[in-house]
């Protein structure tokens, strides 16, 4: 069911990024980019650019309605008289108010066996910040205090918008670069095109699909590289909200739970914007977490 119901979102948002963004192209009146005459790079350069864009704030925007749905995140009342959440409400505004958020985040939890926490939402006075039920479990009352300083962090830095930012770039610029590189790959066989073949449609066609593709690839590198940065500074800005010791407290009780797996989706507990995640090898350059060894290392120096 949760499978069949993330797929149908999947789906949904992707028709309404398309429909939106086919509405805004026609609006802007851009022609397209790709003429008799050749490649019209200011018509690309906007097409690209709505695109690159488009796609990313379409879903930053919906990125709490994603959360709710897909991940079957629950809203915690503010005035509920659960002890637990209601300690855990209260945690999360007091660490907000702390980081000077003038809007409280919307806290909600998640039924899961992984221990993770994922703050979202297009605004800092429209976030969310959620846990994972086994991070409840799991972690002491001041580990859980580390986690969510962390989050109130990236909510505080802004972390959901600048990444935003940071991939509406990436791909704007892979679009652009891929389509203006197959052009010049598609004259090579113009000759052909002239003398009947049609090759050159085709062999853009095809270009275009590769250098997506391995400009997507390179691409995720830089976002990835990024997002490590911006960890950085939500460690350290949770240690300053919950303090040092229960941000280093919070890393290390992760540590000791890594690789925990949630059965409903069979994967380990590594997303972005959650706070854990152990990269090896070459997949370390596409990770948005650094390894938690390093996190915990560079807070302990910073002391």
């Amino acid at each position: 069911m949760k499978i069949a119901k993330r797929v149908f979102l999947f789906v949904a948002v992707n028709v309404l990024v398309v429909a939106t963004i086919s509405i805004v192209l026609s609006l802007l009146g851009v022609r397209p980019y790709l003429t008799s005459r050749g490649l019209d790079l200011t018509s690309l350069a906007v097409f690209c650019l709505v695109w690159g864009f488009g796609g990313a704030f379409i879903s930053l925007g919906l990125s709490r309605v994603m959360a709710k749905w897909g991940m079957g995140v629950k809203l915690i009342d503010p005035n509920t008289a659960h002890p637990e959440y209601q300690e855990l409400v209260q945690t999360v505004y007091r660490l907000a108010q702390s980081a000077g958020l003038r809007t409280m985040p919307q806290v909600g939890i998640y039924d899961s066996d992984e221990v993770n926490a994922f703050a979202t939402g297009p605004t800092k006075n429209r976030a969310l910040v959620a846990v994972s039920t086994g991070l409840l479990r799991r972690l002491s009352r001041g580990e859980v205090e580390g986690v969510l300083g962390h989050e109130i962090a990236h909510v505080a830095n802004g972390d959901m918008v600048t990444m935003t930012l940071v991939q509406g770039v990436v791909n704007a610029f892979t679009m652009f670069l891929a389509r203006v590189l197959a052009f010049f790959v598609a004259q090579l066989f113009r000759r052909d095109e002239e003398e009947g073949g049609g090759v050159s449609h085709v062999v853009y066609f095809v270009a275009t699909l590769v250098f997506d593709i391995a400009f997507s690839i390179l691409g995720s590198v830089v976002v990835a590289w990024f997002s490590r940065l911006r960890e950085f500074r939500a460690d350290a800005g949770g240690a300053r909200l919950a303090g040092r010791e229960q941000m280093i407290g919070a890393l290390e009780a992760l540590r000791r739970t890594y690789g925990i797996v949630d059965p409903a989706s069979n994967q380990a507990a590594v997303q972005t914007l959650k706070i854990s995640g152990h990269p090896t090898g070459l997949m370390r350059f596409f990770s948005t977490h650094p390894p938690l060894e390093t996190r915990i290392a560079r807070l302990r120096m910073s002391a």
